[in-house]
């Protein structure tokens, strides 16, 4: 088949491109290096839109969350990712959280089995020349293409370290000790595995974090984490009770043995369909993997932990946004490239996917000879995180971004606080309802 579109990445961003454009009657070439002879630092498979840090894609409230909104949004504009994120739902209170495998296979298979869609199993290490391309290569472009990418935007790529989270086998969890609860009870089912902490089992384990045997990269000392995936020991390391207002809060979460709130906790996530395997929440790590078992071991209820997968570190690359690209994502020095996910400097799943949904409509009108879509307008949720990526931050300083109210223009007038999120949302649904229409 020839194609009129080139996409370099099967991620989800790249994903959500190629079905935009395939749906709207664009003839698709997709390539991913994964499966090709390739792989990266963090992927395990060669499916598509394959989740490497976690299974969550966070809250799915839509009436006061932004990323529960852009959800809403997605799902209006026939996203697959969402499609497919519903399809595959796992238990997770007022998260939505899925199963890693059956998501990926999902989209792999809805892709692969799309009449406009061809998927090439290879590496690309140059920017194409002529016709018009997607580049939604991730967090983990390969180091060739991202030479590449430096060339033709005149900047070096920043970098950052992303980390993540172990999972244990549910049969090995003693749930004598932890116990089944949603904060606050929040959800129709119980839906976190809770295992509660003393005060001195609590300050035994932040000294043991503090101590433990780390990896270290030299080469990238001055490099900075994302605030929202930083290693369990680097914010150890800014407090001793950084942790307990953070990933091991305990408030909301009665233990059943005391009918008080612990003195800290260590929540797990299901993390597949079945069951058998659970995420420790926010325990995104770069200690050693000896020391990981030693140490998460002395959990209450994991003493005797099996893991599935140890925490690890991946080197993350992306592109100056502000600076480099233009309202509808392309570059500005090439305009016949769009950029499109993680690499643009938007942070999380669905981010990713959101930005490669709107790279793909604002490349298939272009295709169509339509004169290009204006962007939406930022009191969306997809929108706001556009604004972001290509202008409203600044260029030197920017810094991977989750989508997030502050990114919304302010509402007007005066509002009590408690009102404001709702404000926001249904603000946002005319404004989406709006540009759909236009």
């Amino acid at each position: 088949m020839t194609y009129q579109i080139h996409i370099i990445g099967g991620g989800l961003a790249g994903s959500e491109a190629a079905w935009q454009l395939a749906q709207a009657g664009v003839r698709v070439k997709l390539s991913e290096m994964r499966g090709g002879g390739d792989t990266t630092a963090a992927h395990h498979t060669d499916g598509l839109a394959e989740l490497v840090c976690s299974n969550s894609f966070r809250s799915d409230d839509a009436e006061r969350n932004a990323v529960g909104l852009l959800h809403a949004e997605m799902r209006a504009l026939g996203s697959l990712i969402m499609a497919m994120g519903d399809r595959h739902a796992v238990p997770a209170g007022s998260a939505l959280a899925v199963d890693r495998d059956g998501f990926s296979a999902g989209v792999t298979h809805a892709l692969a089995a799309h009449p406009n869609i061809t998927i090439v199993r290879e590496r690309v290490d140059a920017l194409p020349e002529g016709g018009p391309a997607i580049i939604a290569t991730g967090p983990l472009t390969a180091p060739a293409l991202a030479e590449r990418i430096g060339d033709a935007t005149g900047r070096e790529a920043l970098a950052f370290f992303d980390a993540i989270a172990p999972i244990v086998h549910h049969e090995s969890i003693d749930m004598s000790v932890a116990w089944m609860a949603s904060r606050w009870d929040k959800g129709e089912t119980k839906d976190y595995i809770n295992c509660p902490m003393t005060k001195e089992q609590y300050l035994a384990f932040h000294a043991g974090l503090i101590a433990g045997d780390k990896t270290e990269f030299r080469q990238w000392e001055d490099v900075p984490y994302f605030e929202g995936c930083m290693p369990i020991e680097v914010m150890a390391e800014r407090g001793v009770d950084t942790l307990r207002y953070g990933p091991m809060k305990p408030v909301g979460l009665d233990d059943p043995r005391t009918g008080r709130w612990p003195h800290a906790v260590v929540q797990l996530r299901q993390d597949n369909a079945s069951g058998s395997l659970w995420n420790i929440v926010g325990f995104q790590t770069k200690l050693k993997h000896a020391e990981q078992v030693r140490l998460f071991r002395t959990i209450p209820g994991l003493e005797k932990a099996e893991f599935a997968r140890l925490g690890g570190l991946h080197r993350n690359t992306f592109i100056r946004s502000p600076e480099l690209l233009d309202p509808w994502l392309r570059l500005k020095s090439r305009t016949n490239i769009r950029f499109a996910g993680q690499i643009t400097g938007c942070e999380g799943y669905v981010e990713s996917a959101a930005i490669g949904l709107l790279a793909g409509r604002f490349a298939a009108a272009e295709l169509a000879g339509r004169a290009a879509p204006p962007p939406p307008p930022p009191e969306t949720a997809l929108g706001a995180l556009l604004s972001h990526i290509t202008g409203a931050a600044i260029a030197d300083t920017y810094q991977p971004m989750n989508v997030n109210f502050g990114l919304f223009p302010p509402v007007t007038g005066r509002t009590k606080k408690a009102d404001r999120k709702l404000l926001y949302t249904a603000r946002a649904r005319d404004a989406l309802a709006g540009w759909m229409a236009g």
